[in-house]
């Protein structure tokens, strides 16, 4: 069962799993999901002795939706509170889908000593995002990103119909949506229904296009401070909205050598679509000690080519 966890200036509801003293991993979902996405997940993890939590994000599901505080630092800053609510003076395993991933980096790079070791499912470094955000095949693919920023329409759309139209966006970027039972989905679409809601979920979109995608913004995410904390990144092959390429080149953004593991059937909820998979990586990277070597990027099978865009104008 869910229950609210009270931060300052914020009321987070939570779905956890496994004992209050296991160590502690925190689990950020995406857009335009909710702490569900974790669900199969949790047990699993609580099962090899972690406390498990997933947190609704500002605006989403049970947790507020205030009126502002979508941009990444204060998104970021919830989770740091989170984190030493429910285990202070600890630093905690942190993992991230989406938009949870590009959370969970900043609060990695910004607050290095909470974290202890970072997951990222299918979200891309910022330094990556804003040196590729250019190219005109991730143009492409990232649309949806440059629509939500036309007032009123998106939020229109995805409350429209009780938040119909969020399982079928769900469900066709998934490789094999009958992986994923169609109740399995209410949530999401309950989510959108309720008042404010999309209007949240979308300003992440806003605010993140304001502050980081202006030539100052971008100048900061390229030089994003490197990440100390072990780092694994899970990569469903057949994203529809990222590149593979986005898993390549990463050594320069973190202090030890990080992990890349493909999933070649799996498409962008991962965490949805494979649970199983998902969780036993995620066990493994928690708890496994391996030699430095064993840290290197895996071999990227069949990663699209293509060049780095140009940097922004300054």
């Amino acid at each position: 069962m869910p229950r609210l966890v009270s931060l300052p200036g914020l009321r987070v509801q939570v779905l956890e799993a496994g004992p209050a003293d296991g160590p502690l991993v925190l689990l950020l979902h995406g857009f335009p999901e909710s702490s569900e996405s974790w669900r199969e997940v949790l047990p699993r993890l609580a099962d090899a002795g972690f406390h498990a939590v997933a947190p609704d994000l500002r605006g989403y599901g049970g947790t507020d939706r205030p009126e502002g505080g979508y941009d990444l630092d204060t998104l970021a800053n919830d989770v740091v509170q989170l984190a030493r609510h429910l285990q202070p003076g600890r630093p905690v395993h942190l993992v991230g889908h989406d938009w949870g991933g590009l959370i969970a980096y900043h609060v990695a790079a910004m607050h290095p000593e909470v974290v202890e070791r970072l997951a990222v499912i299918n979200a891309p470094h910022p330094s990556k995002m804003a040196r590729h955000l250019l190219n005109p095949a991730q143009l492409a693919r990232s649309w949806y990103v440059f629509a939500f920023q036309i007032p009123y329409l998106p939020e229109r759309l995805l409350s429209a119909r009780g938040g119909a139209l969020v399982p079928r966006l769900i469900r066709r970027a998934m490789v094999d949506p009958s992986r994923v039972p169609l109740g399995r989905l209410a949530e999401y679409e309950a989510n959108f229904s309720q008042t404010g809601a999309a209007r949240a979920a979308i300003a992440y979109y806003r605010e993140l296009f304001r502050r980081n995608f202006t030539p100052r913004g971008l100048r900061q995410m390229r030089n994003y401070p490197r990440i100390r904390a072990p780092f694994l990144l899970i990569w469903g092959d057949r994203d529809v909205a990222l590149s593979k390429a986005f898993t390549r080149g990463l050594e320069p953004y973190f202090e030890q050598p990080p992990a890349v593991q493909h999933l070649p059937e799996e498409g962008h909820f991962v965490p949805l679509e494979a649970p199983e998979k998902v969780a036993a990586l995620l066990i493994e990277h928690f708890t496994v000690s391996r030699p430095e070597e064993a840290w290197g990027v895996s071999a990227d099978s069949g990663a699209e080519a293509y060049e780095e865009s140009p940097p922004p104008p300054a």
